[in-house]
């Protein structure tokens, strides 16, 4: 494994070739270009801040209460931009060898750098909505820590990325032996999203009488959870994630990138001859 990282490493020019290319790529002929990484997310943050802030009053779960800084706007905002990172790259991940079939039989170059950079064109634009986050934080007096900033974030960012690696990794060889990947990928996204507590506070469901413990266990063994807790702890210190969660999100991107990878490398002289 350390001579293909070192191979990896030593092809990074041609992984922020093809980062430059697809980013060139999706702005192409648009008239609104960068501007739409910064409207689609507004959108959406104002979709689902009526939807459950206003209809359904979900910032009284607020870690902190409906007044800590920020409010309930902040805390969706700093779910909701991650889990674009994380939804776009799981969406492409079936794609990610499929896409470059051609270049992946021509070009002598260690495979693993088409799933990389696949990941990484999806941060990049996760990066590109941080203005919206920061504009947020300004008008609605967000407040951090040197514990959130150089604590939780980077430690946020790191296990999302190790998890989200795996799983393109996982996804994209299995994809091309059997096609029913890319339809499990979208039922997939969508439970995601509303198991892993990014628009709503997880204390609300954990808080809830009626539902058994084992359920409570098995919601915060989901690794994601505990990932975007992480991301909202920045801004919301009351709601870091408890041992259960912060160890599920840590053992399981360790484990997804593992068998990711594992996967990745035994089938690839299949996905070659398929390709």
């Amino acid at each position: 494994m350390a001579s293909r990282a070192l191979a990896v490493w030593q092809n990074r020019q041609v992984v922020s070739l093809l980062v430059s290319r697809d980013l060139k790529v999706k702005y192409q002929k648009s008239f609104l270009g960068y501007a739409w990484s910064l409207l689609e997310p507004l959108a959406m943050a104002g979709v689902y801040y009526f939807v459950f802030g206003v209809v359904l009053n979900t910032d009284r779960g607020t870690p902190g209460g409906p007044d800590w800084p920020g409010g309930f706007a902040l805390f969706l905002l700093s779910g909701l931009l991650p889990w674009l990172w994380f939804s776009s790259a799981l969406g492409e991940s079936p794609k990610a060898l499929l896409s470059h079939s051609k270049l992946i039989t021509t070009m002598q170059v260690p495979r693993e750098i088409f799933p990389i950079a696949s990941v990484t064109t999806k941060f990049v634009d996760y990066l590109a909505t941080w203005p919206v986050l920061l504009a947020f934080v300004f008008f609605l007096g967000g407040e951090t820590s040197l514990f959130g900033v150089f604590v939780w974030l980077p430690l946020a960012l790191v296990v999302q990325l190790m998890f989200t690696l795996g799983i393109t990794f996982l996804l994209c060889s299995i994809n091309i032996l059997v096609r029913d990947v890319e339809r499990v990928v979208r039922i997939l996204n969508r439970v995601l999203f509303y198991a892993s507590a990014i628009i709503y506070p997880a204390n609300m469901v954990l808080g809830i009488e009626g539902i058994p413990d084992w359920f409570k266990v098995l919601y915060e063994l989901n690794p994601l959870m505990g990932i975007f807790q992480m991301h909202h702890t920045v801004w919301f210190p009351h709601g870091a994630p408890s041992t259960l969660a912060l160890s599920s999100a840590l053992v399981g991107a360790v484990l997804m990138f593992v068998v990711g990878y594992t996967t990745f490398r035994r089938l690839e002289t299949s996905v070659l001859k398929e390709l």
